[in-house]
């Protein structure tokens, strides 16, 4: 390696420009100004920044470093490289943000955007009461902002605030970016441990991959190595065999083998599969976690499993409980038949049998599945059984998983329904619900609707919350996909055969005629969808034969040929549903292009690779209880403040969101969205592309759940193949949980 050249920015004059006698690969280290920023991708770190350069151009400086802003001086260490597209450019090692030296460079770092509240004029209104000595008052003397004509005490004590923080976050950066991290995670790492984050990385590198969003184990290890953690050691061993648990849950298992697990976890930490010595520490790493309660073990058939202890306890609670509730004695409902009677008179309806049925075993049992596909009749048995529940004066509550079906739910009923969150009142500060065994609900029956979505934790937190006497009534489709989160609740509580069900097959007349309705019992059968081109169809089928056709046809589709056959509006009445992220009929590229398409311009904010408009549609990506906002809830962004570097977005409970520039990471847009964040919700149109590219994904329950999104129009846009493939397909998606067993034995 060549000795690095030190080239301080006053000093180096016309070797720079010419470079000297440097060669390609060499190492220097340059302090200087820059002058720009003119590429960053905040997700990956990536950026491009021209360096200022005295008597000659600005210097290209490209690599993975810490945000950083004009008018901020640096002291970068890298190596000097030709891009054939570019020339001659450094890229970079190290980026280390150094105090700017001048009046000139300090008004410019403070008027750069990095502190919130502060732009331009309010940067040389400081300078200009406190000088050279304007950095050393906002580390030491902030409240002497108020002394700034026209700053005031409201905006001095936020931007007090926001300075502290950014230092903050600046000396964690430093720290990272020490160790091998990019700048761009440092930010969620500061959010996430506050002052305690330069110790805890320090000390336990590892937990940044469970506890921060949007870290890997990858990420943890490359900075737990260069920390000097051993490759081999006990702790990395665990922290694999951990985060493969952890990435089980992310697919939905609450189990694995032992087997699997260990070599999964090998894979992960690039050991060898066929060192028998090294995997036999791996096993010891693994019974170790079992001593100190981070897993446990349990042997199935004469299999050895290994399940996340907080997991494990949950699925042994849920069977515990649905069984308890199952079992407990029930108060007979009397005159259910009459007020069955009532119920058809006064909504104009007449019950099937197997509803009238559904009703009875209501009244009948504490604990009662109702499940079947679309057109059947759910929603009409679950107002028939509130008509018996409120004939007899119970207190009964409603519930789902998500704000959308909750507002569904209410609608349909006449009364009012809550997410599950809200009704068993979760405190964001401790991460519990506040309605527990020791507080449980207070109500007589429970209705919980769309109850394929309820995963295993959810399912532990509403059972745990009812008493003793109170009725539950769970109500979904099976043949759904199951929830995002672990577990298949629904799937196995009905295969168990230890609760009441009633599946509902009959479609009812109107619902009939759908070719939506006849479509998506049709795939659940593994047989093609039909549609028709009569101008009165809700179902209709487009062939395209590659990804890339599919996108350009979704386009136009919202574009053109929706608003003006239906009069739907392409923002708010249609939405696109995709089985990937990836691709060119990816989530990526069709949220990119339809913005494009359909909200070009208007106020906007940048946050790395992704742009928000002003009437954006965008979607939630994470729970966050503090302020109430789910994963997979949709919004339209309604205010953009450049200046504040905020924007609001409204949910569609009309909630009213405010993020900062540094929660935008949270945000997608929504003009399409995955196959799996559409549970719960219903669209008057879905839009949905279905090609080989999918291959991975395509299977039928992933097809059928997609088609049962769609209310009033579904267009498939499709290749045959894919769509052969997709029906073919009824095992893809299963998981490996013991709640099924726990219920049975």
């Amino acid at each position: 390696m060549a000795k690095p050249v030190t080239m301080p920015l006053r000093a180096r004059g016309a070797a720079l420009t010419a470079y000297g006698d440097k060669r390609d690969g060499d190492e220097v280290t340059i302090e200087g100004d820059i002058d720009r920023v003119t590429f960053e991708n905040a997700e990956s770190g990536f950026r491009v920044i021209k360096l200022a350069r005295e008597g000659a151009e600005p210097l290209t400086v490209v690599g993975v470093f810490p945000q950083v802003t004009a008018g901020t001086r640096v002291r970068v260490r890298g190596r000097f490289e030709r891009d054939r597209k570019h020339g001659e450019q450094l890229r970079a090692l190290s980026v280390t943000e150094m105090l700017p030296t001048t009046l000139v460079g300090v008004e410019r770092y403070l008027g750069s955007g990095l502190i919130k509240g502060i732009g331009e004029g309010y940067a040389k209104k400081i300078v200009a009461q406190f000088g050279m000595d304007t950095l050393r008052v906002l580390d030491e003397e902030p409240e002497r902002l108020a002394e700034v004509d026209g700053l005031g005490k409201k905006r001095s004590e936020t931007v007090a605030k926001a300075w502290r923080e950014q230092r903050a976050v600046r000396d964690v950066m430093v720290f990272l970016q020490a160790h091998g991290a990019s700048g761009a995670l440092a930010g969620r790492i500061y959010k996430r441990y506050g002052a305690d984050a330069v110790r805890i990385v320090s000390t336990e590198p590892y937990r940044l991959a469970m506890d921060v969003w949007g870290i890997g184990f990858k990420t943890a290890d490359r900075i737990a190595q260069e920390l000097g953690v051993g490759s081999n050691s006990p702790a990395r061993m665990q922290a694999g065999l951990l985060q493969t648990l952890n990435d089980a849950l992310e697919a939905g298992h609450t189990c694995v083998s032992v087997d699997d697990a260990i070599g999964r976890a090998m894979q992960l930490l690039g050991f060898d599969p066929d060192d028998a010595a090294l995997a036999e520490h791996v096993r010891e790493a693994l019974r170790a976690l079992v001593r100190g309660h981070y897993a446990v073990a349990e042997l199935a058939d004469g299999e050895p499993l290994v399940f996340l202890t907080k997991i494990h306890a949950a699925e042994v609670r849920v069977a515990q409980r649905l069984l308890e509730l199952t079992r407990a004695s029930a108060r007979e409902l009397g005159g259910a038949a009459q007020a069955m009677t009532e119920f058809e008179r006064t909504a104009g309806v007449e019950l099937a049998p197997e509803q009238r049925d559904a009703v009875s075993r209501a009244a009948e049992n504490p604990v009662l599945v109702v499940t079947g596909g679309p057109g059947v009749g759910k929603t009409t048995i679950v107002r028939a059984i509130l008509s018996v529940l409120e004939r007899e004066r119970l207190e009964v509550r409603l519930c789902a998983p998500t704000g959308r079906a909750a507002k569904r739910l209410a609608e349909s009923t006449g009364q009012r329904a809550s997410t599950v969150h809200r009704l068993l009142e979760f405190e964001p500060k401790r991460g519990e619900f506040k309605r527990n065994r020791a507080t449980p609900l207070e109500c007589d029956v429970l209705v919980v609707d769309e109850a394929s979505m309820i995963d295993l934790p959810m399912a532990d937190a509403i059972t745990q919350a009812l008493s003793d006497g109170t009725r539950l009534i769970l109500v979904g489709d099976v043949d759904q996909l199951p929830s995002v989160g672990p577990g298949a609740v629904l799937r196995d509580v009905i295969a168990s055969g230890a609760v009441p069900c009633v599946r509902l097959t009959q479609i009812f007349r109107q619902a009939e005629q759908s070719l939506i309705v006849q479509s998506a019992h049709r795939i659940n059968m593994g047989e093609p969808p039909v549609a028709s081109n009569r101008p009165d169809a809700d179902f209709f089928l487009v062939e395209r034969d590659s990804a890339e056709a599919a996108r350009d046809t979704i386009v136009k589709l919202l574009t053109q040929h929706i608003p003006r056959r239906f009069g739907m509006d392409p923002r708010h009445d249609v939405q696109v549903l995709t089985p990937m992220h990836r691709g060119a009929a990816g989530t990526i590229v069709l949220n990119e292009a339809l913005q494009a398409a359909l909200n070009p311009s208007g106020p906007q904010l940048t946050r790395g690779a992704r742009t928000y408009r002003l009437h954006d549609k965008v979607m939630q990506l994470r729970n966050d209880y503090d302020r109430e906002v789910y994963n997979g809830d949709v919004g339209i962004i309604i205010e953009v403040n450049a200046e504040q570097e905020t924007l609001t977005v409204r949910y569609d409970d009309e909630r009213k969101v405010v993020y900062e520039v540094g929660d935008l990471d949270e945000l997608a847009l929504a003009y399409a969205v995955s196959i799996h964040k559409s549970q719960g919700s219903e669209y008057p149109a879905v839009v949905l592309p279905f090609v080989t590219a999918h291959f991975v994904m395509l299977s039928r329950n992933l097809l059928y759940t997609a088609v049962t999104r769609g209310k009033r129009l579904v267009v498939l846009v499709h290749d045959p193949r894919a769509l052969s493939l997709a029906l073919a397909e009824d095992r893809r998606g299963e998981r490996r949980t013991r709640l099924q067993a726990r219920l049975r034995g």
